[in-house]
């Protein structure tokens, strides 16, 4: 396929690092005015709003894409139309479409359990076992390297983990004597988890989806799930032990609390066993 004006898209990737977007988002939004320019055969500033909106259409209808990339083609869009093309976007504006509200799937404490134990690998135990005591997010464990664990203030240091933002989260000391095991086996050289045999190189996001279904499958759990699905559990078994949402939402590294507030609506809490403050006074 030709590309007409590769310069708009040179463009909009300058002023998209500029802004400071994270490469994997540049990399998506470029190749999505790619795919808009070569499903017409026309460059970007001659494309119109409404053949924009046939082009969504035509994605969403044919290529079955989701809302997310839906939203991610939008914005994309705006970037192109407002920054590099200069021009006003209200007259333009392209509403977006509804997500679905689906809720995750979440497995139990003790599935979780049994999916940490089954796993005889030690690199694959570790990596399992931190995910879901901190939290982090699969790019964040990839990307983490050993300096990042705090064993002094038991704590672990995300840097620039979703919106290039740094945070703390929560270490256990289960996951830290895992990973002390693991670390005199293999010793890691840059990533806290590296590719065996291939030193300095972290694994495959890939990889992790694997690592995480073959854990789920030995334990011989049926539900759909994915390496995200520890993150949710970690969420969901804080808030049912009691921890304050607004804590959970600086662990998860959330900019609102709407979205760490689904997980009010998985947490298995039961009424019967809260307890009044008035029935902790002596009256």
């Amino acid at each position: 396929m030709k590309v007409h004006n590769p310069l708009l898209i040179e463009r909009m990737v300058r002023e998209m690092q500029l802004r400071n977007y994270s490469e994997r988002s540049i990399r998506s939004y470029s190749a999505s005015m790619s795919k808009v320019e070569n499903f017409y055969n026309l460059p970007l500033d001659k494309i119109t709003t409404q053949q924009f909106k046939d082009f969504l259409y035509h994605r969403i209808m044919e290529d079955k894409i989701s809302v997310s990339m839906v939203n991610q083609s939008i914005s994309a869009f705006k970037i192109m139309q407002v920054d590099i093309l200069c021009r006003e976007w209200e007259p333009v504006r392209i509403k977006r479409p509804r997500r679905e509200k689906k809720l995750p799937a979440v497995l139990t404490v003790e599935e979780v359990e049994k999916m940490i134990c089954q796993t005889r690998n030690i690199k694959h135990k570790a990596l399992l076992a931190l995910t879901y005591s901190s939290g982090l997010r699969r790019d964040e464990v990839r990307t983490l390297k050993p300096d990042a664990i705090d064993s002094k203030q038991m704590r672990v240091k995300v840097t620039a983990g979703k919106g290039k933002k740094d945070r703390y989260t929560i270490l256990s000391q289960k996951a830290l004597d895992l990973l002390r095991m693991y670390y005199k086996l293999e010793r890691p050289v840059n990533y806290l988890f590296e590719v065996s045999g291939k030193k300095g190189k972290c694994l495959a996001a890939e990889t992790l989806n694997k690592i995480a279904k073959l854990a789920a499958g030995r334990a011989g759990i049926k539900k759909r799930i994915s390496f995200h699905t520890l993150r949710h559990c970690f969420a969901t078994h804080l808030l049912e032990k009691g921890v304050n949402l607004r804590l959970i939402q600086q662990f998860m590294g959330h900019n609102s609390i709407k979205t760490t507030s689904i997980y009010l609506h998985i947490a298995n809490i039961h009424p019967g066993s809260i307890t009044s403050p008035l029935d902790e006074m002596n009256i």
